[in-house]
């Protein structure tokens, strides 16, 4: 499934910037940055309980905040963008 993850995490503290830090970390290793707090993931249903799982355990529940949104394959070809373009074709091939 493809979906778009955005996060609002406090950081008026030091444990905040690395709540940050963390949450950044954590989507990095499903998807790909788009913005500063914002995600482009292709990810099983596994995988995204597993992220929802390592998220939830780093944020603080009651300063932070996680949006998910899924998007339908069609969805992911409409995404428009107005200047610098930082998204990647999550279905294309990818050679590391």
């Amino acid at each position: 499934m493809y979906i778009l993850i955005t996060y609002d995490v406090d950081t008026t503290s030091k444990d905040g910037a690395r709540r940050l830090r963390s949450v950044a970390k954590a989507c990095m290793n499903y998807g790909q940055r788009v913005q500063n707090s914002v995600f482009e993931c292709e990810v099983s249903e596994a995988q995204l309980c597993t992220l929802k799982s390592v998220i939830s355990d780093i944020i603080d529940k009651k300063m932070d905040s996680i949006r998910i949104y899924y998007l339908s394959r069609n969805n992911a070809r409409r995404i428009e963008t107005l200047g610098k373009e930082t998204a990647y074709n999550v279905a294309g091939v990818i050679i590391i």
